[in-house]
């Protein structure tokens, strides 16, 4: 009931909520929800919410969830402070924030509806926020690190089954399967994405989508995948060339892929404008007169979600701290050719970078 770890997390939040001008934050996107109370890391489909968190500035705060939810909800929440609504949801939860006489309620903008925000806005004071939630969740705590580690690990134990695996006449989408079940055996309660496989010119594809093309000899494999174990997730990407000796292109653009990845690694410490990382790759490539081929950004943030602040790219804002998780993965793509790219999970330390 109100694990510690969750509980002080909420209050960190309160002086967040006063900075705002917020009585109350009504917290609807999940990975926000479950870091706050450990409440359904996932909704259950796109269209379908499991329910919200209530997070008030001077308490107590309030599970809010549908009757399919509720055991779950007792098992980790005072039963006093968890509302249950059926029909006319938008209704209810209207309801019951009006008869708490809260004042101003901060909404996450980018995880809120347009009808929800209309159906409740009837009547009570909202106010759009952005990121209050992620502002503590950029800074992992040591028990996520940890957490964090391990399920890079678990990364790269399957990445070291990879090459047995790539023989030519499989196809990209027999290979993923395989790789999936590897991350299953090894513990990992689900992908932390679809995993990405691209042969030969699907690799120019940077979020390519395994298929019936087969892998063929004396070719490059694309291979993107990630889990997640303990609820963090991993991420990273390996370039493979099938047959016994590289071709001199893939040689030079992969020392180009990973010489540029090391630029950005160099400098990775805190106080660095994010950006200066993107800079530094793209620098490097760009004296190679390649930089056209490397189309989008260097990295993002990763946690509870694949994709989390910060973002390492040109209009990048934030500055790296000790304890921000980013990826670092940049990439050449031909669409004739095909792609190279090479991605590790990079943590942010008191005087660096720790490449996991």
């Amino acid at each position: 009931m109100n694990n510690p770890i969750n509980s002080a997390r909420r209050e960190k939040l309160r002086p967040l909520l006063a900075r705002e001008g917020l009585d109350a934050l009504l917290v609807s996107l999940a990975a926000n929800r479950f870091y706050l109370s450990g409440f359904e890391l996932h909704d259950p489909q796109c269209n379908e919410s499991a329910g919200y968190l209530l997070v008030t500035r001077n308490g107590p705060d309030w599970l809010l969830t549908d009757p399919r939810y509720l055991d779950a909800a007792r098992r980790l929440w005072d039963e006093d402070n968890v509302f249950i609504y059926a029909q006319a949801r938008n209704e209810k939860i209207r309801e019951f924030l009006a008869g708490l006489r809260l004042g101003t309620i901060g909404v996450e903008s980018q995880a809120l509806c347009v009808q929800t925000w209309l159906d409740l806005s009837n009547g009570l004071t909202l106010k759009p926020t952005k990121g209050l939630v992620e502002e503590l969740r950029i800074i992992k705590e040591p028990g996520e690190i940890e957490i964090m580690r391990r399920s890079c690990r678990l990364n790269h134990e399957v990445f070291g089954l990879t090459p047995k695996l790539l023989i030519p006449g499989k196809t990209e989408e027999a290979l993923a399967w395989e790789l999936e079940q590897a991350f299953r055996n090894g513990g990992a309660s689900e992908l932390s994405f679809e995993t990405i496989v691209g042969v030969g010119p699907n690799a120019a594809l940077p979020h390519a989508i395994p298929g019936a093309t087969a892998i063929r000899e004396n070719e490059l494999v694309l291979v993107d995948m990630g889990c997640r174990l303990g609820a963090y997730c991993s991420d990273q990407t390996r370039t493979f060339w099938v047959g016994d000796k590289p071709s001199e292109r893939f040689q030079r653009t992969m020392d180009l892929v990973r010489g540029a990845q090391q630029a950005a690694i160099d400098i990775i410490r805190p106080g660095l404008p994010a950006r200066e990382a993107y800079l530094a790759a793209w620098n490097h490539l760009d004296r190679h007169g390649v930089a056209s081929q490397f189309t989008h950004g260097l990295g993002h943030g990763i946690g509870l979600e694949t994709h989390e602040p910060p973002s390492l790219g040109r209009l990048a804002e934030t500055t790296l701290q000790s304890g921000m998780f980013v990826t670092v993965e940049p990439g050449l793509y031909d669409p004739t050719w095909g792609g190279i790219r090479w991605e590790y999970m990079v943590l942010v330390t008191e005087n660096g970078c720790e490449i996991l």
